[in-house]
């Protein structure tokens, strides 16, 4: 099959003298994002032939850390919908829900 489309999507990150983010923007046309200004950043991509995720982590200095905790929450709820999809195992999908319940009730998280 020929690939019909491109989609790009750009990460800048903007450093300080201790190479600590100061500022992440990200760009992703094709969903209508452009330069957008963002706080915190967690990328996983797959290395097939080792087996094993590369990840890269960033947020900035002005992250509150009750954000992130939110972040955090939000990442693994997503997660799980995605290894739903991914595996349709149902089981395990429901134990990294309570998880996810677990997580958001110990960190005092509300329900937004």
């Amino acid at each position: 099959m020929a690939i019909k489309h491109t989609s790009e999507i750009k990460l800048n990150v903007n450093l300080d003298e201790n190479k600590i983010p100061e500022t992440i923007h990200w760009t992703a046309e094709d969903g209508g994002i452009l330069n957008e200004r963002t706080k915190a950043v967690m990328l996983s991509v797959w290395d097939s032939k080792k087996k094993e995720s590369l990840r890269i982590d960033l947020w900035t200095k002005d992250m509150p850390v009750d954000e992130m905790k939110i972040f955090f929450h939000q990442t693994l709820s997503a997660m799980t919908d995605t290894f739903q999809r991914a595996t349709n195992d149902d089981k395990m999908s429901d134990t990294m829900r309570d998880f996810c319940d677990y997580f958001a009730e110990k960190l005092e998280l509300k329900r937004e």
